[in-house]
């Protein structure tokens, strides 16, 4: 058979290509968010009881070493995107000898980067909290608690870059199976560890690495029994060709965490220092932005499990030059998340008390902190799925460089600057008002971007 006829046949036997699109996305996304979902339930889980047990400063001591756990996703991003997008792109131009590479540089290149990131973080744990922003009544239980998670990095990151290689093979449920599996086992163990064996800080921390542990085994267990062919010691060996491609196209999602990650770490030092400055003091702020970021990335995981729905529907169409299949899905994501947006808005606005009351007491000020950072740094929450969205999108045709700048607009762009120059102007208000203004300006870019993107492709004369 010659390439030609290879790609014919391919292209009519997979689904990606011929079934209806709505059907389609339906069948990634839920899984796909149901997945985002769970890995942000990993982290509300253990402030919720850290919350209940040991109060505010349990959960500023989470905040401070949450920049980690981003580094984790960013790297679990980079190769897990970037290889379900190669994977697909070569699978819809009917390259599948190729595409089982993707596959298994992505696996060893994870695990190996979560051990590296797992002996520095041992090796210097003290300078990185201090650096991450935590005060002096905050580093003990900070550093209590990641001493332990860090073990569990190799299996984070094979987790969730490994959910993405799943779906890529039209599994679906399966990856969103290995994550239901792990925060089930961190939910049950997280009460049983800090409350029946009083284990604080230590119980949350070894309640979530085992969860993690168990999932990571579930993703290996698919990827020697994948569909697409048998992984072999070949695919498994690092390979600069196939390495380097997939990272292209991952890099877009990784960059958008690192800047997540840059300014998480900007934001805690700043609410640090402000906040000593205000009524509030150091810990109110870090407690209750690192409660309400975690919140907000609840709803946020919505969009991004869209996102990451659309992209084998976007890359195999695009590399089958089915272009008003591309159009259809990115229409259709762009409506739901714009619906889930606008939902998270509207109960951000009205009900920040009562979600804030969820993750335990605290002081007056704590409450009233926590109620004013709600509406004013969430503010365009409803406009929060043009950019993840846009930016995933470039990165699904095969076009990392635009996804990679959209992905920065939003962290280093705009917010970033703003939260070194507002609060000099604002004191800690500045640092609320950051957020809105960054959220606005990197929608309106991203929309344009997409807009263009959309309009330069033809309307499809290639089979169905």
């Amino acid at each position: 058979m010659d390439q030609k006829e290879e790609k014919t046949g391919g292209q009519a036997a997979n689904p990606l290509g011929a079934a209806p699109v709505g059907a389609l996305l339906q069948k990634f996304a839920v899984p796909s968010i149901v997945a985002m979902l769970v890995g942000a339930l990993y982290n509300i889980v253990d402030q919720i009881f850290i919350g209940h047990s040991i109060g505010e400063l349990g959960n500023a001591a989470t905040n401070v070493a949450f920049p980690l756990t981003t580094s984790c996703t960013a790297l679990a991003l980079l190769f897990g995107i970037g290889a379900a997008a190669a994977f697909n792109l070569s699978m819809g131009r009917g390259e599948k000898k190729n595409a089982l590479y993707y596959i298994g540089n992505a696996a060893v290149l994870m695990f190996g980067c979560g051990m590296v990131l797992c002996l520095i973080t041992q090796l210097f744990l003290t300078p990185l909290l201090r650096f991450f922003g935590a005060p002096d009544n905050v580093l003990g239980l900070a550093r209590e608690y990641v001493r332990i998670t860090s073990i569990g990095f190799p299996f984070l990151i094979l987790t969730g870059g490994g959910a993405h290689l799943i779906r890529a093979d039209g599994s679906p449920r399966y990856s969103m199976l290995c994550n239901l599996a792990g925060a089930l086992i961190n939910t049950v163990l997280d009460p049983l560890f800090i409350f029946g064996f009083d284990m604080g800080m230590t119980g949350a921390a070894l309640a979530t690495i085992l969860g993690q542990i168990v999932s990571c085994g579930m993703v290996i267990h698919y990827l020697f029994h994948y569909k697409a062919g048998r992984l072999t010691r070949t695919h498994l060996i690092p390979d600069r060709r196939y390495a380097g491609y997939l990272v292209s196209l991952g890099l877009a999602q990784c960059l958008n965490q690192i800047a997540m990650m840059v300014v998480q770490i900007i934001m805690n030092n700043s609410l640090r220092y402000y906040g000593a400055m205000s009524v509030y003091g150091e810990s109110v702020p870090l407690a209750c932005a690192g409660i309400i970021n975690k919140v907000g990335f609840i709803f946020f995981s919505f969009c991004i499990g869209i996102a990451q729905g659309m992209q084998p529907i976007a890359s195999f169409n695009y590399g089958a030059g089915q272009y008003d299949r591309v159009k259809k899905v990115i229409r259709m994501s762009m409506t739901a998340g714009l619906i889930i947006c606008t939902v998270a808005f509207t109960m951000f606005q009205l009900f920040p008390r009562q979600i804030i009351s969820l993750f335990g007491d605290g002081s007056e000020l704590y409450f009233a902190f926590a109620e004013r950072y709600f509406h004013i740094y969430l503010f365009f929450t409803f406009l929060n799925n043009i950019q993840p969205m846009s930016s995933t999108f470039f990165s699904a045709i095969g076009k990392p460089a635009k996804g990679a700048f959209l992905a920065l607009t939003r962290q280093i762009l705009f917010l970033l600057p703003l939260l070194v120059t507002l609060p000099m102007l604002m004191g800690i208000d500045g640092i609320m008002y950051a957020g809105p203004i960054a959220d606005f300006l990197a929608a309106s870019i991203s929309a344009v971007f997409l807009f263009r993107e959309l309009k330069k492709m033809k309307p499809e004369t290639s089979r169905r």
